[in-house]
């Protein structure tokens, strides 16, 4: 059963940089795309950053660009998500999923017959 957790949210001041990060245990993990999504209070879950296997194209919702980059390590089976420049705006609960094989990364909805984390808090205080 693959099983991504993720960590690091907290409550963090608009300006701060923060890195969350998502083990996934079972599984051959450099096989897996993996996606980053975010729900805001009363918002739909979003995608906001994905990277597949080979980690040279990672997609990134377009209000995002450039502050929010992500990467994985194979070795430790791990995505990370680094976010700089925090807004109010990002105050959110943070998902890890990893998506069927063989589905596009870049989209959303594939997730839905994925595998999920628990999510973690992020909330950005102005």
């Amino acid at each position: 059963q693959v099983q991504p957790v993720e960590s690091g949210g907290g409550l963090v001041q608009a300006g701060d940089s923060l890195q969350l990060t998502c083990v996934v245990s079972g599984g051959a993990f450099s096989s897996y795309a993996v996606g980053w999504f975010r729900q805001a209070p009363g918002g739909e879950r979003e995608l906001v950053a994905a990277i597949g296997i080979s980690g040279r194209a990672p997609y990134y919702k377009g209000a995002v660009k450039g502050r929010f980059t992500i990467s994985r390590d194979n070795a430790k089976n791990t995505v990370y998500l680094h976010i700089t420049r925090l807004k109010p705006e990002d105050t959110a609960v943070y998902y890890c999923a990893v998506p069927p094989p063989y589905t596009e990364y870049s989209v959303g909805r594939v997730y839905e017959d994925g595998y999920w984390g628990q999510g973690t808090q992020v909330t950005v205080s102005s």
